[in-house]
């Protein structure tokens, strides 16, 4: 047996020998994981680190102690170098996974975990990569050819912390039953959280994904009723309605008002707007507070309006603005639907209001100087269009109204 292996003084020179090329590793790897996993939108904290020579030593011998042959010299330590990636959601587990097998060798996965409900302890993807050789190159030759990757979500790395010093690291650890009950609860509770967690984020994609269909709708039936009137030559296309898929029934009387406003989007996304609005008022009458009513009223003037119940959309996007003064969207949905109806005085101080609640708007004073154009007014027409195209300026539509208004001014 090598005796060396047993020493500590041997260890700690060969500790500090390699230090500093397994830093400039750990570093170098911690930057390629960090890039591999960045086209995540939620970002996941990527941390690398190599063992304190405690830690390194404490390892060493528990391995030796296990009955592990010293004739060969010292026992592979396989998490010398290793990288912590903590992610906010359950799902990120999963993609990041991926994302580093498509761009590492796997040695071995293992998932910590699976434990009874009377048991704790902390629940992590562990990963074995071989580090690329154009990072050993880099940063120099090394007895370790490989590192360890833990993938957890930010609960299950604040329970590892505490955990690794509760029941670890610690001479005595609890036996008594209500102490491990209580260490299993808390335990549980920050597992029911990550759930719950990804629940709000699965809602959240749901509800956007509902939210931007609604709007590319909305916005072709703007298109359809205004931009005709200015190109009487070329109508636009009516839109076709999809054929329904499967669509979401309607909630029961207890359901949140959540559960209502999914439900009214998927209606209203499959036009079955008289269904949508039906839904909307079911939310009013649940008195919500102003932030989420004027919301609601927005929404049901997108759907009035889709359905071409003018008068009632105005009334929506008028409620909207008396609860919450600063929708500009609102402010400018009342003008498209005065456009609509040719009141295009009232239009011209709707679009203004939005513009001044929000002035970047490159679609509002497109919209403004079409109802300037209805009036005669041909020099502020120009403006706002010149101002349109300021911020976007290869808006074919615009570019076209343009040219119409030089020819009106003979420019």
């Amino acid at each position: 047996m090598n005796n060396d292996i047993f020493n500590q003084d041997s260890l700690l020179r060969y500790y500090e020998t390699h230090a500093d090329t397994w830093r400039l590793i750990a570093a170098e790897l911690e930057s390629a994981i960090e890039q591999a996993v960045s086209v995540l939108p939620s970002r996941p904290i990527v941390r690398g680190r190599i063992k304190s020579f405690k830690s390194y030593y404490e390892k060493h011998l528990r391995i030796l102690k296990a009955g592990v042959d010293s004739a060969a010299g010292p026992p592979r330590i396989t998490d010398l170098m290793g990288i912590r990636i903590v992610c906010p959601f359950i799902e990120d587990l999963s993609i990041v996974e991926n994302l580093l097998r498509e761009q590492f060798e796997f040695v071995e996965v293992e998932r910590k975990g699976g434990y009874t409900f009377r048991e704790f302890g902390y629940e992590s993807t562990h990963l074995l990569i071989k580090i690329p050789g154009v990072i050993i190159e880099k940063g120099g030759e090394t007895d370790c050819e490989v590192a360890e990757v833990q993938i957890r979500t930010i609960l299950q790395d604040a329970w590892a912390e505490v955990e690794h010093e509760l029941v670890y690291k610690a001479e005595f650890t609890p036996f008594d039953t209500p102490m491990k009950r209580k260490l299993a609860a808390v335990n549980a509770s920050l597992s029911l959280a990550d759930i719950i967690f990804q629940e709000i984020r699965t809602y959240q994609r749901q509800l956007n994904g509902e939210l931007g269909k609604r709007r590319e709708s909305f916005y072709q039936k703007i298109e359809e009723s205004t931009d005709s009137l200015l190109f009487t030559e070329e109508h636009a296309a009516k839109t076709e309605i999809p054929e329904a898929g499967a669509s979401k029934p309607l909630s029961p009387e207890n359901a949140s008002i959540d559960d209502l406003l999914l439900s009214a989007l998927y209606a209203h996304n499959e036009n079955r707007f008289d269904e949508a609005i039906a839904l909307y008022s079911r939310i009013l009458e649940l008195k919500p507070d102003d932030a989420i009513s004027s919301l609601i009223y927005k929404h049901r003037g997108m759907a009035n309006f889709a359905r071409s119940h003018y008068d009632d959309a105005i009334g929506d996007f008028s409620h909207t603005l008396e609860l919450d003064a600063k929708s500009y969207k609102a402010a400018y949905y009342r003008g498209v639907v005065h456009s609509v109806l040719k009141q295009y005085s009232e239009a011209i101080d709707d679009f203004t209001r939005s513009l001044t609640i929000n002035p970047y708007q490159s679609f509002c004073l497109f919209r403004r100087g079409q109802s300037y154009y209805h009036i005669g007014d041909y020099p502020q027409a120009l403006a706002d269009c010149e101002a349109s195209l300021a911020i976007e300026s290869k808006n074919e539509t615009v570019l076209k109204f343009r040219e119409m208004l030089q020819l009106k001014l003979k420019m």
